[in-house]
């Protein structure tokens, strides 16, 4: 059984990636303080693998704990998601997000390095592309300047893996461009739990869903796209999680490859609202409200590459994923009575 590292592992992508290692056979340890994260993942992690594992409350710009956890098991892979991901926040507190986004990873790479790790799986996004020229990203689309502190940490953190890798290294890296993950696993069990009001679309959809929220605020409604609301490229969580266990079984043709990790579709945000009206049979209060800074038009995922050299293509639909979303919620809802 390999022992794979997570950190960030009960965040929201991290901890559906957990899962989906523990159904392959991996023995998964979770590095994650749960800062942007509760307990009640950890449990909901368990009761649905049925399995033990271990969890450690570590900040990873702690280099002395950092270290000190990679001296004490054989680590056969890291997966390495443990950042700060809010567009808008970041704009906000720049120097928060550098700091451990950029600190956080030098650590893990430099322990990796140490501790001659076999391979590192980094959580990067599509916020590498920045605002680009054509709607649809390759994973050879030239990176530009993204428009947000947090792509910056992902698009300098790319950079440092690759400055990296001009050297002979003792592991190889995988990096991963997600674009919107969405959704929750179906099981209700586990799904995206966000601190405060939600940055993200569909759980602001859902908590005004479920009366949390007084109504939702799409952000921009003049955007030049055919509602004059913005576009992405949303994917099921739990799609992106079985990337994960691909990237590890992935044999690598270079030390480092990047892959895009979407379904290739864009949808708008009044196209998710009226698609989660219809999911849920919910009629939902919305406001136009100003655009965020940070945010792009329009951008999604080419992922011809994924399919042929990874293997990997999305399976569910974003009405699958709204309807999971909607289940989790619910579902939290009702241990909240």
């Amino acid at each position: 059984m390999k022992t794979i590292l997570v950190t960030g592992g009960a965040g929201y992508i991290g901890s559906h990636t957990v899962v989906s290692l523990v159904d392959q056979g991996y023995y998964p340890l979770i590095v994650d303080d749960l800062r942007n994260s509760s307990p009640e993942i950890l449990e909901g992690i368990t009761r649905l693998t049925n399995h033990s594992f271990s969890h450690f409350s570590v900040d990873i710009c702690d280099k002395k704990a950092l270290f000190s956890l990679f001296n004490q098991f054989s680590i056969d892979a890291v997966i390495h998601f443990a950042a700060y991901k809010s567009v808008g926040e970041s704009c906000a507190a720049p120097l928060r997000y550098y700091q451990n986004n950029l600190i956080g990873l030098l650590n893990v790479l430099e322990a990796c390095e140490r501790f001659s790790v076999r391979k590192f799986v980094f959580s990067s996004s599509c916020t590498v592309y920045g605002e680009p020229e054509h709607k649809q990203v390759y994973e050879t689309t030239p990176k530009r300047l993204p428009e947000s502190p947090y792509g910056y940490t992902k698009w300098m953190g790319e950079q440092i893996i690759e400055d990296l890798h001009r050297n002979t290294l003792p592991f190889e890296t995988i990096c991963l461009r997600y674009f919107n993950p969405i959704g929750a696993h179906p099981s209700g069990l586990i799904g995206e739990l966000p601190v405060g009001i939600p940055n993200n679309l569909l759980p602001y959809i859902t908590q005004t869903a479920a009366g949390i929220r007084d109504q939702l605020t799409i952000f921009g409604n003049d955007y030049p796209t055919p509602d004059g609301t913005g576009i992405r490229d949303y994917v099921h969580v739990c799609d992106v999680a079985e990337a994960h266990v691909k990237a590890l079984t992935y044999p690598g043709a270079a030390p480092l490859e990047a892959f895009n990790i979407g379904t290739g579709k864009g949808t708008s945000v009044l196209e998710m609202v009226h698609l989660f009206q219809s999911v849920a049979s919910i009629h939902l209060p919305f406001v136009y409200g100003p655009r965020r800074d940070g945010d792009i038009t329009e951008i999604s995922a080419n992922v011809d590459h994924s399919k042929a050299v990874l293997g990997w293509e999305a399976k569910r639909t974003v009405a699958e994923a709204i309807r999971d979303a909607w289940h989790w919620e619910q579902q939290r809802s009702k241990s909240d009575d």
